[in-house]
């Protein structure tokens, strides 16, 4: 069955015009979901515990006995760990030991240095004291989203992690409980939507506030964290899933349909782009795509995500490639190539790097070990994958000897009366030898 794809080549009149076209990302802030969000938040900070049950209810259509049923006991979250199958409590287990593993290599230390005349300068480096992680619910579940969120909150340092997940229907899911008893999550809540982020932005007598929300959700979810923002901190403003493929033409055709789908196939909003300098291939690829589409069960979103947003793009040689990627920012890029490592040297802006023809961007999302939580929309330009220095806060520390305090004293004095305020100047004055 056809796929209505777009075939483009850089070579051609009208490239540019429609490459911009490609990437435009716009986002428009719906006014309707922005009041309800912002109706549902100013409930939960005025009434608590009490606007939680009734949107738990009107939205997840189960009634909680009061507001402490709310809570997910953690010996139900063990419990869930030991019903699970054997394989997939063995899979998620080496998956969080990957992920703890390559995140431990990212802590960040304190420290300090002492100058000539005995002043001391550094920087102390603490975690955040608690962190608020929401999962998806519903149709999905997202155990792979409970790993990258918590265990490099874990590594950081951070004392109190707490989870929420809605339950439509009641329904507790055993993989997503299973999860976070593997990645360490200390207290888990059944609530979801704009009223979780609000209970962890602002605090309820049952959930508790904390300094930072993480975690993707829905368009309720996000607009929900936009809004608390500054109240606390938050991961990001997540767009819809990106994947670029960049392929010399020798890699199966087969694999980089599939590694294409990968993403598709999140939603319909989702983008796939393949750059290759060889054109022949892109047909092959398309071909593929079409005979591979039949047998896939979301095969509906893969083909609206496609004809939507997808593009098979002609470049005169890789290093075109490469100058494309940088203006896209993919969220996930794959080298498919002979000597990834040479080509990704050029590469400035891109969420994640998948280096070579054996490397699915899949195996990034499970169980690789770098965080599957990427910058989206092009933000790759200026934002880094999720890791423990978001966990982590950092405090600047100085500690002037007397003869550090005179000569510095001396220094800040000019640029103080310089800007007028004459009492900064005299404070350091007072310590002038």
């Amino acid at each position: 069955m056809t796929i209505a794809l777009r075939t483009l080549n850089t070579a051609e009149p009208g490239f540019r015009a429609t490459f911009t076209e490609l990437l435009d990302r716009a986002q428009e802030l719906d006014a309707k979901v922005e009041s309800v969000v912002r109706e549902v938040i100013g409930a939960v900070r005025t009434r608590g515990d009490a606007a939680l049950l009734d949107y738990t209810a009107r939205f997840d259509r189960w009634t909680p006995a009061s507001a402490t049923a709310l809570e997910i006991p953690q010996a139900l979250l063990a419990q869930a760990a030991q019903k699970i199958p054997a394989e997939q409590r063995a899979a998620l287990e080496q998956a969080a030991a990957r992920v703890r593993r390559y995140h431990d290599r990212q802590k960040i230390d304190s420290w300090s240095y002492t100058e000539t005349d005995g002043t001391l300068l550094g920087q102390q480096v603490t975690a955040l004291d608690r962190v608020g992680l929401y999962v998806p619910g519903g149709k999905a579940a997202y155990p792979s989203s409970v790993l990258m969120n918590a265990i490099p909150a874990k590594v950081a340092g951070v004392a109190e992690l707490i989870m929420v997940v809605p339950t439509p229907d009641g329904q507790l899911n055993e993989l997503v409980l299973a999860a976070a008893h593997i990645a360490g999550v200390d207290r888990a809540f059944r609530i979801g939507g704009a009223q979780a982020v609000a209970a962890l932005a602002y605090g309820t007598d049952s959930v508790p506030q904390v300094d930072k929300i993480v975690g993707p959700g829905n368009i309720y979810v996000a607009t929900a964290k936009r809004m608390v923002f500054g109240q606390v901190d938050i991961d990001m403003i997540a767009g819809p899933s990106e994947i670029v493929v960049v392929c010399d033409g020798k890699t199966d055709a087969a694999w980089v349909a599939m590694d294409l789908f990968s993403q598709a196939e999140h939603d319909e909003d989702a983008q796939s782009i393949l750059i290759s300098p060889d054109a022949g291939f892109l047909a092959k690829v398309k071909a593929e795509m079409e005979r591979l589409l039949q047998d896939m069960p979301r095969a509906a979103i893969i083909r609206a995500s496609l004809e939507g947003r997808g593009a098979l793009i002609a470049v005169r040689d890789l290093d075109e490639a490469a100058t494309l990627v940088n203006e896209i920012a993919p969220e996930h890029l794959e080298l498919s190539i002979e000597e990834p490592l040479v080509l990704a040297k050029k590469i400035r802006h891109a969420g994640a790097i998948f280096l070579g023809r054996y490397t699915a961007e899949a195996v990034g999302d499970y169980c690789a070990g770098p965080n599957h939580v990427l910058p989206t929309s092009g933000t790759a330009r200026f934002s880094s994958p999720l890791g423990v220095y978001d966990f982590q806060k950092r405090t600047s520390l100085i500690q002037c000897s007397p003869q550090g305090a005179s000569d510095l004293g001396k220094v800040a004095s000019v640029l103080a009366h310089g800007e007028g305020l004459t009492a900064h100047a005299r404070s350091a004055e007072y310590r002038i030898k």
